[in-house]
């Protein structure tokens, strides 16, 4: 495929190849941007940041909602090219699909309801006679740099608010995933999107994502991904408004009274969908030394019934990692873990990029697998004694994106939403999950800003406040 910049699709003499996590044939190959795309797709922006700021609301719903019907009438070819590049099983790839329609139609929606509010003014002294109002306006030029996990979805999260609200988008996909993200600036345009209203540059991060985030003419940058690349963004960036939706090792706290078959059902259900590359996965689980036992008991088959392969076979519940050198990584930590006293409940085994379904018990604090990201198919148990300590132990991090907890008794669910440091709150659930209309964010280093359409807006808009003075 070819890249999209000022109105037109670019090829170029350099070539990446866009590599199936399965099995590492070449799915596709796009062209490798280079600094002089980058200011050719900005110069296209900034015109067509003019053109969007100028188009209605009712123009921009119609778009948006025209490029949902487009994706949904073409969801089995989107599946498959999610499939394909990153590597999920097919079910979970035709789920995204569906969420991405959702995405945008509620930016669409979103589109028609840009306002403001007055201010009353005569309610401070020495003010009577003003009448103010606040007027919402778009920011400009947007960047979206998305990660590999979900690269239809995510990106939707990004371009549906910031067309909604009026600016013009340059997306960044990543390198290993960017088919899905061409695909959808094909169905924008198709939809009507004013040609210079996107780009989509695929290349390497280092060099047109940086360049990116570095330009002045940029007024907003939205990013998922991990912390450590989060940050340097913000370093480089200058004063430009910003979202960061990072990384997190999500907690689940099992307490006494539990469910024990829902909480293994929940765990199976979010610790492992794909291969367990969600920033939102469960990877620690907060067990009662009560039930301790019992919970690996219930947890041990459902995880080994968890089958794995070709992720285009309809049976695969769990497919390959992004990269052969990411599934070595989670071995390693595993393998590290039980050197130090830690114990392989079932999984643990590795063939090629694809990591088996892991759990892994009597996991310590001071473990990598516990205080690090893992972004891979392994749950690391760890006991606790009161309520005290599973919210310290689960506070216990650099990470507040999502955190979850089983438990019938009031008392203890509202201190877990009050005192547990985490964006995102599940109780009787996991931490993986999320409705495309809610604000979603993390804490702490997991980032800040909101995404979900209505929240997304407003982060890519600014306010002007507007007074008049009038005669006595």
């Amino acid at each position: 495929m070819r890249m999209y910049a000022a109105g037109q699709w670019i090829d170029a003499e350099k070539k990446i190849n866009v590599l199936s996590p399965y099995d590492g044939t070449v799915v596709d190959r796009v062209p490798c941007a280079d600094p002089g795309d980058v200011e050719n797709a900005m110069e296209g922006a900034v015109r067509g940041a003019r053109t969007m700021g100028s188009l209605p609301g009712y123009d921009r719903y119609r778009i948006l909602r025209a490029a949902a019907d487009l994706i949904e009438a073409r969801s089995e070819d989107f599946a498959r090219t999610i499939t394909l590049e990153e590597g999920k099983s097919l079910a979970e790839s035709r789920f995204e699909v569906s969420r991405a329609v959702q995405t945008m139609t509620l930016s669409a929606e979103e589109a028609k309801r840009l306002h403001g509010e007055t201010i009353p003014f005569d309610g401070a002294p020495g003010a009577a006679g003003k009448f103010g109002f606040t007027l919402r306006v778009p920011c400009g030029v947007v960047v979206a740099i998305s990660p590999f996990n979900f690269p239809l979805n995510l990106v939707c999260h990004k371009v549906g608010p910031a067309l909604a609200a009026g600016n013009a988008v340059v997306i960044k996909p990543a390198t290993d995933t960017p088919l899905s993200a061409l695909k959808l600036t094909e169905v924008l345009l198709e939809a009507g999107l004013p040609a210079d209203g996107i780009a989509c540059l695929t290349g390497l991060g280092a060099e047109i994502g940086d360049a990116l985030c570095r330009d002045r003419r940029v007024r907003k940058i939205t990013f998922t991904g991990s912390r450590d690349v989060g940050e340097r963004i913000c370093r480089m960036a200058g004063i430009k408004k910003i979202t960061m939706e990072l990384g997190g090792n999500s907690p689940i706290i099992i307490m006494p009274d539990a469910d024990l078959d829902k909480v293994a059902l929940a765990v199976a259900a979010t610790g492992y969908s794909n291969a367990g590359q969600v920033c939102i996965s469960t990877q620690r689980v907060l067990t009662s030394e009560k039930i301790y036992g019992d919970f690996l008991d219930a947890l041990k088959p459902k995880v080994a019934a968890l089958t794995t392969g070709n992720p285009l076979d309809e049976r695969t519940k769990v497919g390959p990692m992004i990269r052969e050198k990411e599934a070595i990584r989670v071995e390693e930590w595993v393998n590290e873990a039980v050197a130090g006293g830690a114990q392989v409940v079932t999984g643990g085994v590795r063939q090629g990029a694809i990591y088996a379904p892991t759990v892994v018990a009597d996991v310590s604090p001071d473990m990598r697998i516990f205080r690090d990201e893992l972004f891979g198919p392994v749950v690391a148990v760890t006991r606790f004694d009161s309520i005290d300590e599973a919210i310290a132990l689960a506070n216990d991090t650099i990470y507040g994106l999502a955190a979850g907890i089983f438990t019938k008794n009031l008392e203890w669910a509202m201190r877990f939403a009050r005192e547990v440091e985490a964006g995102n709150l599940m109780i009787n659930w996991g931490p993986q999950w999320r409705a495309d209309l809610m604000p979603y964010g993390g804490l702490k280093e997991s980032g800040f800003g909101k995404e979900g359409p209505r929240y997304a807006v407003e982060e890519m808009t600014e306010l002007k406040l507007v007074c008049f003075h009038l005669a006595g």
